[in-house]
């Protein structure tokens, strides 16, 4: 349940039209408004479902007519002090949200029947959302206003989402009004007095810092130690509030503070069960919006004492998300909170350990933070979904390598029945699956078999489907090698054959697999790895791979000028690359990637490309190189695609598999994407794709609107040519490839 207050997207005014009302049930998605009169009355509820009975039973249908007239007079509302258990008793599968009104029938606020999560300010506060991580530097700016600014910027580099602080009214907070040369005081009590009279900031210098974290682009937070400063912060309009684990049993700053309507992130640290219980029935009884935090108040904690187990306790007693306030050592903690369901992270923040003050000995130097961050973020993208098990693309890829299929060893015929002894196992694993063999003993062959050719799927289910002429508006083939070409090239109406050639193909004899001319145009598809594990890259920092790699480039267009004459339509064959821009450990900062370029236009110039196009291929965000992953940086961003082509001359190979991902991993329109870039294209790969790294899929079985593409390409590359590129295509006599072209007809 959420208790909103924040009113602006949910009312309108009686006197209003209804097209206004129906803006505003857009703006607020939640299919409500409420009709207010000018005093801010409560006069009428309007659902969508009392707009379509409206629609549906008036005779001369005028959205102009105002809200009054079609607005629910006999609504259900509650007082604002209703508590947590009778609000949620009111809810009904009818009523999902719940007018509060104040004495004289003002609405004040609603309560919605929604997930346990909660906004703060921007970031929502969910099991399915990153978690919010809170630097917290507390007082470790040690009272120096130019440190709490560079601690900040500090902050922001390690990834932070939050820089938070602790404000103190010393004279109402402390008996003796926090006289820190009072000998009576005990001697941790005189010690901490003695801290926070010298290490505190004003009211108005903090108010500074929150106002730079702002203008920084960093979400500011404090915890308010006092109902003096309590009021400071809502004055100054703090978007939450940290209640300290010292302040978990004190119902009275709880209560405050739940009064403020803000979101609160309370720690549990030095509190027993019963009085983390005692402290949600405060919370619920003044439906306030909180998470806890599980937390051990020692300084460092020892790790036996932690008991992150708690957090799914914790998360049961509250009823609401749940994070982790850490003074361990280290980063390995937190990070395994996130594991264990932590929405909230909160670490303590130093540019120095040495420096006076009790925090800095627990908290974390800018490197560490910047490390827990990422480890966080590492673990989020682990997690993943609560889902069936399915075989990922890179699984899918070493599956084939270093898996096992069903094969025959002998020749049998169409038609004669297949016996268990014709069965054995090997590698690798491109056909049926061996856990299938069952499956086709008894069966009688569907095609012709050579001792040593693999099952397929095919061979056990539906008929395969056959090669046959196809019709498309633009110049069409298919992906073949050396050894299979031959027979490929006479299944269909192809115009063009793209080899996808090996670093092996390259010293290949071509008189061994070509005796004459083909009347098809020709496409090369450039290997990416090449001898000794050496991965193409024309822009590598290292002058002596970057050589390598142009070497290896060169070869792989004297051996396209050589296959040229075999292909009559030739006339300056395309060789597609992958020109590099890859890293291992994380994306290259956007800044950086001008000069790549540079150098991948630079490195080009150095290659001896008389007689063919070289087109750099568009990439994913997260290429798989032989089962592994890794990061590309270049050739992935419409705008980086656009500026290289024109102020290089390139044209590119515009794989829209590739860059569906990419503009989901950016979070952009694939379709202006293809607006800005399809205009450069001399060759298309066209394939599905499904989320950021699902590549080769076949037609139909991602998220890919062929439709969309097909106009786009239509108006921007009507003369681009294409292959279907789908994964493993060519399996089975190239019945991928024979279905992806059956299913393309219907838009190329």
């Amino acid at each position: 349940m959420i208790i909103e207050r924040n009113l602006s997207k949910y009312i309108v005014f009686c006197e209003d039209s209804l097209v206004s009302a129906l803006r505003r049930m857009n703006e607020n998605k939640s299919r409500v408004v409420f009709s207010v009169s000018e005093t801010g009355k409560l006069e009428g509820v309007l659902t969508d479902g009392d707009v379509r009975r409206w629609l549906t039973g008036s005779h001369h249908v005028n959205l102009d007519v105002a809200v009054s007239l079609v607005s629910n007079k006999q609504f259900t509302s509650l007082p604002l002090d209703a508590s947590h258990d009778e609000i949620e008793a009111t809810f009904s599968e009818r009523i999902q949200v719940i007018p509060l009104l104040d004495k004289h029938h003002h609405l004040v606020a609603i309560a919605k029947r929604e997930p346990a999560e909660m906004r703060i300010g921007d970031f929502v506060i969910a099991d399915d959302q990153p978690a919010f991580i809170i630097a917290e530097i507390g007082n470790n700016h040690n009272g120096s206003l130019e440190l709490a600014y560079r601690m900040v910027d500090e902050a922001i580099g390690t990834g932070a989402d939050c820089a938070k602080f602790q404000m103190r009214d010393m004279a109402s907070l402390y008996r003796n009004e926090g006289n820190p040369t009072d000998s009576s005081e005990d001697l941790g009590a005189q010690y901490t007095l003695d801290l926070l009279s010298r290490f505190q900031l004003s009211s108005d210098d903090m108010f500074k810092v929150f106002d730079y974290c702002k203008q920084r682009g960093i979400m500011p937070l404090c915890t308010p130690w006092d109902r003096e400063s309590l009021e400071r912060l809502d004055r100054y309009g703090m978007p939450a509030f940290k209640l300290a684990s010292a302040d978990l049993t004190n119902h009275d700053l709880l209560e405050a503070m739940a009064r403020t309507g803000r979101p609160l992130i309370c720690s549990t640290g030095m509190s027993n069960e019963g009085e983390i219980v005692d402290a949600v029935r405060v919370l619920r009884r003044l439906n306030a919006k909180y998470v806890l935090l599980h937390c051990n108040s020692t300084y460092p904690a020892p790790f036996k004492d932690i008991h992150l187990n708690y957090i799914d306790r914790l998360k049961r007693i509250g009823d609401c998300p749940v994070g982790y306030s850490g003074h361990e050592r280290g980063i390995a903690v937190a990070i395994a909170a996130v594991a264990k369901g932590a929405r909230v992270v909160e670490k303590h923040f130093t540019l120095d350990r040495n420096m006076e003050g009790n925090d800095h000995r627990v908290s974390l130097l800018p490197d560490e933070f910047k490390a827990m961050v990422q480890g966080i973020r590492e673990v989020e993208e682990a997690l993943g979904a609560k889902e069936t098990r399915r075989v990922t693309q890179g699984e899918m890829m070493n599956r084939e390598v270093l898996g096992k299929s069903l094969v025959i060893n002998r020749d049998l015929k169409r038609g004669e029945t297949i016996a268990d002894e014709m069965i054995e196992t090997r590698s690798p694993g491109k056909g049926l699956t061996p856990y299938r063999k069952r499956e086709l003993v008894g069966l009688a062959a569907r095609r012709d078999f050579k001792a040593g050719d693999f099952f397929f799927p095919s061979d056990v289910d539906a008929v395969a489907v056959s090669a046959r002429n196809y019709r498309f508006n633009r110049p069409f083939g298919i992906p073949v090698r050396y050894h299979d070409m031959g027979r490929m090239a006479a299944a269909s109406n192809f115009d063009l054959l793209e080899f996808h050639l090996s670093y092996k193909d390259l010293d290949e004899p071509l008189e061994k697999y070509f005796s004459g001319t083909y009347d098809l145009d020709l496409v090369v598809h450039s290997p990416e790895l090449f001898a000794g594990d050496h991965i193409m890259d024309l822009c590598s920092p290292d002058p002596a791979y970057r050589e390598h790699s142009i070497r290896e480039l060169q070869r792989v267009v004297d051996v396209t000028r050589r296959l040229a004459p075999y292909f009559s339509r030739a006339r300056r064959p395309p060789i597609i690359i992958n020109a590099g821009g890859f890293s291992l450990d994380g994306f290259i900062p956007k800044e950086q990637h001008g000069e790549l370029y540079d150098l991948i236009a630079q490195s080009l110039s150095q290659v001896d490309s008389a007689g063919v196009e070289i087109i750099p291929q568009t990439m994913p965000p997260y290429p798989w190189h032989f089962g592994g992953q890794r990061y590309h940086n270049l050739l992935v961003s419409a705008d980086d695609i656009k500026a290289f082509c024109e102020k290089h001359g390139y044209r590119i190979c515009l794989d829209v598999s590739h860059s569906q991902l990419s503009c989901s991993h950016l979070g952009v329109s694939f379709k202006d994407f293809l607006e800005e870039v399809a205009g450069y294209s001399a060759h298309l790969h066209i394939v599905d794709a499904e989320g950021v790294d699902g590549e080769g899929l076949q037609i139909g079985e991602g998220s890919m609107d062929f439709g969309m593409v097909a106009d786009v390409l239509k108006r921007k590359a009507p003369d681009a040519s294409f292959i279907p590129e789908i994964w493993q295509g060519h399996k089975n006599e190239g019945e991928g490839f024979w279905v992806a072209l059956d299913r393309l007809e219907t838009w190329f």
